[in-house]
């Protein structure tokens, strides 16, 4: 997620609008506190519902944790990883580490 300032609306539109056209969000901040997020508009805006897409993004950028986005969105864990993987977003992000330790607990 990229940070813009009110400066770099005047300056550099061309990067805000080609971080949207790549699908992540902004943020545009004034003297350092955000005004808003810049969402880009796409299918699973229109079909989900902003909430709910604002929520994967969110997720997938690590900003929020999969219960904090599945409350945003408004709808049950199980639902919202349905939506994640409608985007291709995975609900689990497991280094080899983590994914071995895992694996060892379940095994014993």
């Amino acid at each position: 997620m990229e940070t813009f300032s009110i400066r770099d609306l005047r300056e550099r539109t061309g990067d805000l609008v080609r971080t949207a056209e790549s699908g992540r969000l902004s943020i545009v901040a004034k003297h350092g506190h955000p005004i808003f997020v810049a969402v880009p508009l796409d299918e699973h805006v229109l079909t989900q519902g902003l909430s709910i897409a604002l929520a994967c993004r969110l997720f997938a950028d690590k900003v929020l944790s999969l219960g904090k986005a599945a409350r945003m969105a408004n709808i049950p864990i199980e639902s919202f990883i349905g939506h994640l993987g409608d985007m291709g977003i995975p609900s689990v992000d497991y280094t080899v580490e983590e994914l071995d330790h895992e694996l060892e607990l379940l095994a014993s």
